[in-house]
């Protein structure tokens, strides 16, 4: 058994933003994303086949839906976005790290 900690990052994370599987098991996922100034490209959209409960540890960021709804998150905010929402990260801070905790798993509906 190893101990982690969410909060320590690598120096690279200020040039390429950075994805950690923490756990995975039976169709869960969890996932540690380090951003410093990091968007999504122009155009973009996240389609994902399962549903995410994303969090802001740390830093802020501001999602951007394709219904032109913009959700601006600081740290403690988390919001759960259903499978197929199309969203793209419009912007993280680039002042500060933003350390997001992202959970996907599938609907039970």
């Amino acid at each position: 058994m190893m101990v982690k900690n969410l909060f320590q990052i690598a120096e690279s994370a200020a040039h390429a933003e950075i994805t950690e599987m923490v756990a995975e098991s039976r169709g869960v996922r969890v996932e540690r994303i380090v951003s410093q100034g990091q968007s999504s490209p122009e155009h973009f959209w996240y389609d994902q086949p399962e549903d995410e409960w994303v969090a802001v540890l740390q830093g802020r960021a501001e999602l951007e839906f394709e219904s032109g709804t913009l959700l601006p998150l600081e740290p403690g905010d988390h919001c759960m976005i259903p499978a197929h929402e199309k969203h793209r990260v419009k912007s993280t801070c680039d002042q500060e790290t933003t350390i997001w905790l992202a959970i996907f798993f599938s609907s039970t509906d």
